[in-house]
């Protein structure tokens, strides 16, 4: 939507009064308030040159307020309503503000911020809401409404943020409380679904071994096997992936060009989706080697469903991470090279030239960040790695770390519990985004075979200093060992965790194991980022989602989830599905036009619904494997609310928060039922950061683009910062880092090198242990018996005579 249609006058608000103490800056301030009006105070941060005046161009009365900067290389300045109990209005927890005035300005940079006072913590930063079209003339109306005021606010404080070189002048501010209505509650399901939600096992099968799933632009689901674990495919070639469509439940498998198993993936600006390394080969039976990385590239196009090669990475990485920057360009790390040795370069596929960029165009700190490293994009463009992370140990120091890749240095940051049990613990950036808190849930080690953890943390990235700390355990649900399930007990918890933002805001957690590769957990619960708290019991997966599952959020508002591989390298083909309680509370709201479906950084974009609701949002479509999806995420969308049912949308300026590409848009009602998704494409306008690349595919449209707003966050770490490594070629990793012994079976299959404490070291106890889980008499490969499994010599592990004492 072009900014000069935006610079209109909403109905206002009928809610109450005026929240805002001299609102027009009429009333002088007095000695020591720094020439400021009564109730205002000046306020900012960084290197600029600024000035304050209250001038006599007013809208109304004799007064406004202009804020100006002459220079600029970091930071902002805003006059802000006066953080104290006398001027900062009082709010109510849960409910809704709509804030407005009166402005013009001569920058696009402009923010508007708020601050809230915690009853116990005292102030601190909540938002940035909306960014104001230039406007040098005449006085504009500007209307934004607040999300819900969190738990323990009791005020809130607020202003117009200048970050750019120019000015704006302001006036009259107005706050008014609003009410939403709230419908009816109605109860379409059985009462206990209507709690917990319900799961449904779908009558047809997913057709291939996929432990990669990726949502497309079009609502589709496409899932990645390459040879699925399975050295015979592996041997004859054999290839699969295939896509679902959601709208009539068909399967369509298409042509695969390289063994894509356990490979990176992550959706492009313009909805392909980028697929990186996969498997060179597997694990040689005399334990030489182990999995061997794949330096291929593909993209695949969800318009023609078919796979492109591009230009190769500079090795293989075998369990890669990849995260998109905000510019469209993606980083990997991680990985293990084509010998099995651990890769240690990072990697960068530029979105302006569509290719991967040689090494010694990008920055390197020769670290081995593990094997799908959970790297999130902050809001001022590092990389936080939240320590979950597939196979053995975390990272050394302290297991979590900021990278910053202009500086190119690692920062570590303390306070992630068990930091060598987070093994396919999943992490996820909480919603909103703009909250910058991140939580990691479970884990455990495929190398020593603990009980997996019940652990949660949470760090507040908008922290100076952030740090990780501990937050409510894990809810236990039903574990199955072999001999039928039973409740969990003391300190079990789970690995293989998958975690899924909903559009009401929470988290849905689901499915998990005991061990590495072995005994199911059945257990769910929904995680409130308001309240930090589990609502334990949710509906439970009937079918085992271990090792090689996920589960993903689909654009109609329901979880979708695939796959399990135990250690016997079975496979489990059936699909099911969550419905959520949100589902079942009554009639949906519904999205019932979006006229422009190209967003830009800073747009305001009008909607129209067919009944008032409370918030929107913008979720990023799954691309997810091994309890790893680091570009997850909830971006919030303050509402305008206008008569009629139209609704404007205030979209971030800041691609840190939203990297560009194809997004799932919901608008969700007061009791939290979402709408079905829309999709809308989000990305820079001409001027802003990525602009020429998003120009090739996407286009573009506006003037006056704002540059990102970019806030203070994490300047004062606590450690000391890492300077990189000296070059190396790589980092020694066991050939048996996937935790499963080669003399035994076929390479896909994992008996553990290490069994749980509970087994005892004999021959009949760790066949039993197999046994129950159905891995039969295994072959021994070679000469080698390093677990005293094939006492009798006869080639054949766990036969009758090997079970005797």
């Amino acid at each position: 939507m072009s900014s000069a249609l935006l610079v209109t006058s909403p109905t206002p608000a009928t809610a109450g009064p005026n929240l805002i103490r001299n609102p027009g800056f009429e009333t002088p301030g007095g000695p020591g308030n720094d020439g400021m009006p009564e109730c205002w105070k000046k306020s900012g941060w960084g290197n600029n040159d600024f000035t304050y005046e209250t001038v006599a161009d007013a809208r109304s009365g004799s007064a406004a307020m202009k804020v100006s900067l002459t220079r600029r290389v970091e930071g902002d300045r805003k006059a802000l309503v006066t953080e104290s109990s006398l001027c900062a209005p009082g709010v109510t927890a849960n409910r809704q503000y709509d804030l407005s005035f009166w402005y013009k300005s001569t920058t696009p940079d402009t923010s508007v911020t708020l601050f809230r006072h915690d009853a116990a913590t005292g102030w601190q930063y909540w938002t940035d809401v909306m960014t104001l079209p230039v406007n040098p003339s005449a006085y504009a109306r500007a209307e934004v409404r607040t999300p819900e005021v969190p738990p323990g606010t009791d005020r809130i404080a607020w202003g117009v943020s200048v970050y750019g070189v120019g000015s704006v002048t302001t006036d009259d501010y107005v706050m008014e409380e609003v009410t939403v209505p709230v419908p009816d509650p109605e109860c379409t399901g059985t009462p206990e679904e209507c709690v917990k939600g319900r799961w449904d096992v779908l009558p047809t099968q997913n057709p291939v071994r996929s432990m990669h799933s990726v949502v497309l632009k079009n609502g589709k689901v496409l899932v990645i096997a390459g040879s699925g674990n399975d050295p015979a495919a592996f041997a004859a070639g054999t290839f699969t992936s295939a896509v679902y469509n959601p709208a009539d439940g068909s399967w369509r498998q298409v042509p695969t060009p390289a063994d894509l198993f356990c490979a990176g993936h992550v959706q492009l600006a313009d909805g392909k989706v980028l697929i990186m390394s996969g498997n060179k080969g597997y694990p040689t039976a005399d334990g030489r080697l182990g999995y061997q990385g794949l330096k291929d590239s593909y993209v695949f196009d969800p318009d023609t469903e078919a796979y492109v090669r591009t230009n190769d990475m500079h090795d293989g990485h075998w369990y890669p991470s990849a995260t998109i920057l905000g510019n469209g360009d993606v980083i990997s790390f991680g990985g293990l090279k084509e010998d099995s040795t651990g890769n240690v370069t990072a990697e960068k596929f530029s979105a302006a030239q569509n290719r991967w960029l040689p090494i010694n165009q990008v920055n390197q700190t020769w670290s081995y960040w593990g094997l799908y490293p959970s790297m999130i994009l902050m809001q001022d463009g590092r990389l936080f790695y939240s320590g979950s992370h597939v196979f053995g140990n975390g990272t050394p120091g302290t297991g979590a770390s900021i990278y910053d890749y202009d500086r190119n240095t690692i920062t570590d940051v303390p306070g992630l519990q068990n930091k060598d049990e987070r093994d396919q613990s999943a992490s996820v950036l909480l919603p909103p985004a703009q909250d910058q808190r991140v939580l990691t849930i479970g884990g455990g080690n495929n190398e020593r075979n603990p009980v997996a953890n019940r652990l949660t943390d949470i760090i507040d990235l908008k922290e100076p200093s952030p740090r990780y700390l501990p937050g409510p355990l894990i809810p236990q649900g039903e574990v199955d060992q072999g001999q039928g399930r039973r409740p969990q007990r003391g300190a079990e918890g789970k690995m293989y965790v998958s975690a899924v933002l909903l559009p009401d805001g929470k988290v849905f957690e689901t499915g998990g194991a005991l061990h590495d590769r072995a005994d199911p957990v059945f257990e769910a619960s929904m995680f409130d980022p308001v309240t930090n708290t589990y609502q334990a019991n949710m509906a439970r997966d009937p079918i085992p989602r271990g090792y090689h599952s996920s589960s993903f959020l689909l654009p109609d508002g329901r979880v979708m989830s695939v796959g399990d591989n135990p250690g016997n390298n079975s496979w489990n083909h059936n699909v099911s599905v969550y419905t959520p309680p949100y589902l079942l509370k009554g009639p949906r709201p519904e999205i019932t036009s979006v006229p422009d479906d190209r967003w830009n950084y800073g747009d305001t974009q009008r909607i129209t619904v067919n009944r008032p609701i409370a918030k929107a949002e913008l979720i990023r479509p799954a691309a997810v494997t091994h309890s790893s999806d680091p570009n997850q995420r909830f971006v919030d969308l303050p509402l305008t609310v206008h008569s009629g049912n139209r609704i404007d949308l205030n979209v971030t300026s800041n691609p840190n928060l939203a990297p560009p590409g194809w997004y799932m848009l919901f608008a969700a009602d007061a009791n939290g039922i979402p709408s079905v998704a829309k999709w809308v494409h989000l990305g820079p306008a001409p001027g802003q950061p990525g602009a020429a690349a998003a120009a090739k595919t996407a286009g573009g449209h506006g003037h006056h683009a704002p540059s990102p707003r970019v806030n203070e966050f994490a300047d004062a770490l606590e450690k000391p910062a890492k300077a990189p490594l000296k070059k190396r070629s790589s980092a020694p990793v066991s050939p048996k880092v996937s935790g499963c012994e080669p003399a035994y079976g076929t390479p896909g299959m994992c008996v553990p090198v290490k069994f749980p404490k509970t087994v005892a070291a004999t021959a009949a106890a760790r066949c039993d242990w197999l046994a129950a889980r159905d891995f039969g008499r295994l072959k021994v490969n070679g000469r080698s018996d390093p677990l005293g499994l094939d006492r009798d010599k006869d080639g054949v592990a766990c036969g009758k005579r090997d079970r005797r004492s």
